[in-house]
C-alpha cells in the first residue's frame, strides 16, 4: 500500500500570494501534478490541514477545481487556517469522512492499514487541541482496527520540535491524554502530521512521529531559545510512505521541484567493489 501525504497549501484568492510572497496556488497545482503523475498511483492522498490560508469560500473552491485532477480517494483535514463550515461546504470529503459533533475527521480501511484523521483545529487560535470527542473517536477507532496496523494523520504535531514559536502553537490541549491512548496501542505505526512546514521525526509515545514540509514555503530551522517567526522558499517536498507486510511503513521524502536526471551509475575501473 502507497500512500502520498502533502500539507499546508494554504491556497489564496487568485492574485494574492501567502505573506505576500509565497505563490502557494502555483506550487499547491504543482505538486499535485506530481502525485497525479506517480506511478504506480498511490492508493491514497492525504492532506493535513491548511488547505487554505483565510477558510474563505473562494480559497476551497479553487483548491476544488485543482483536486479534480486527483484519481485516488482524497482524505482531508483541517488546519488552524482552515474553516469548518466553509471546507465542508466547499469541499467533497468522500465515503471516509467522519463528521460526528461538528469535526473533519475520517476512518479508511486501505488493504491491511486502518488510516485514522484527526481534526486539531480551536477556532480562533493557531495552536490545536484535542476535546474528550475527539479523543473518544480515536480511541474507538484504534480499538475497531483489531490490532492492524494503524496510521494516525492530524495537523498539529503533539511534542515540541525547538523551533520555539512553532512549539508554542503545537497541540497542547489534550496532548497528554493523545500520549496516553497512543501508548496503549502497540500498533500504531506512526504519527503524521503538518503544521511546521519542515521535515521533522522523534520518538513518541512508543512509536514514530513525523512531521511533513509543505509544499509551499518552509519555517525557517531556527533552534535558538528565542527568534523571529520566519519562513524560507526551500524546495517544497512532500511524503510518500508505503506499507509492506513484515516491513511495516516506510517513509521517503520526495520533493516537487524536477533536477536533472536519472543518471546511470557508471563505475570506474578503479571502484574497489568491483568483481574481480
Amino acid at each position: 500500500m502507497l500512500i502520498a501525504h502533502i500539507t499546508d497549501l494554504h491556497i489564496r484568492p487568485l492574485g494574492k500570494p501567502a505573506y505576500r510572497v509565497s505563490e502557494t496556488n502555483a506550487l499547491t497545482e504543482r505538486a499535485l501534478d506530481v502525485v497525479a503523475a506517480l506511478r504506480p498511483q498511490p492508493d491514497a492522498l492525504v492532506i493535513t490541514g491548511d488547505l487554505t490560508d483565510c477558510g474563505l469560500a473562494e480559497e476551497y473552491g479553487l483548491l476544488a477545481n485543482l483536486l479534480e485532477r486527483i484519481e485516488v480517494p482524497v482524505l482531508l483535514l483541517p488546519g488552524n487556517h482552515d474553516r469548518r463550515e466553509t471546507l465542508t461546504t466547499g469541499l467533497t470529503l468522500g465515503p471516509h469522512a467522519v463528521l460526528d459533533d461538528g469535526f473533519v475527521q475520517f476512518s479508511a480501511d486501505l488493504g491491511d492499514v486502518r488510516l485514522i484523521g484527526l481534526d486539531t483545529l480551536l477556532p480562533g487560535q493557531s495552536a490545536g487541541a484535542l476535546c474528550d470527542k475527539r479523543l473518544g473517536f480515536l480511541e474507538k477507532a484504534l480499538a475497531g482496527a483489531n490490532c492492524k496496523p494503524v496510521v494516525i494523520f492530524m495537523h498539529h504535531p503533539p511534542f515540541d520540535c525547538g523551533i520555539i514559536h512553532m512549539d508554542r502553537i503545537r497541540l497542547l490541549e489534550g496532548a497528554d491524554g493523545f500520549r496516553e491512548i497512543v501508548a496503549r496501542y502497540p500498533n500504531v505505526e506512526r504519527i503524521l502530521c503538518g503544521h511546521h512546514h519542515r521535515p521533522i521525526t522523534t520518538r513518541f509515545a512508543g512509536t514514530i512521529a513525523q512531521i511533513a514540509p509543505s509544499v509551499t514555503h518552509q519555517v525557517t530551522l531556527d533552534l535558538a531559545p528565542e527568534g523571529p517567526a520566519t519562513f524560507h522558499m526551500e524546495p517544497p517536498a512532500y511524503y510518500l510512505h508505503s506499507y509492506r507486510a513484515g516491513t511495516g511503513l516506510v517513509s521517503h521524502m520526495a520533493y516537487v521541484e524536477r533536477y536533472p536526471g536519472p543518471y546511470p551509475f557508471v563505475l570506474d575501473a578503479d571502484y574497489p567493489g568491483a568483481h574481480a
